[in-house]
């Protein structure tokens, strides 16, 4: 599986935290079941690269396809969801109403600072989760 990272736009340019060590930091919070409406990102315009086509669509489709729902989502001190946006859009195809996180009470250091997506490594990691 491609290293994945969540990005958040701020004044000091745009921050990446490594997927796995936010799965590792996570790892032992309590999970809870989250109710769909309190994804705000489900509202977002969805982003699909720079100019969306129907294969890169399909591929997102795949991917929620094989979106595994045993594993909660991570979500962010504000409730953004730093890990899971693939297994939420298919909790809500399958008309579930929740969807199980587990939550940062305090936002980790980013792994980056003011720099872009094609700048940071993107080496093949084994799916540990």
């Amino acid at each position: 599986m491609r290293k994945q990272y969540y990005f958040r736009p701020s004044p000091a340019g745009l921050l990446a935290w490594d997927v796995d060590r936010l799965v590792e930091l996570s790892r032992r919070f309590t999970v809870r079941a989250v109710p769909l409406t309190e994804i705000r990102e489900l509202d977002d315009a969805f982003v699909g690269g720079d100019e969306p086509t129907w294969r890169a669509f399909a591929e997102h489709c795949r991917l929620v396809q094989e979106a595994e729902l045993r594993y909660p989502i991570i979500r962010a001190a504000d409730g953004a969801v730093m890990d899971g946006m693939h297994r939420v859009t298919r909790a809500l195809i399958e008309g579930r109403d929740t969807i199980d996180a587990v939550q940062f009470d305090t936002d980790p250091e980013p792994d980056y600072v003011g720099r872009e997506p094609d700048d940071l490594p993107y080496d093949p990691t084994p799916d540990e989760r």
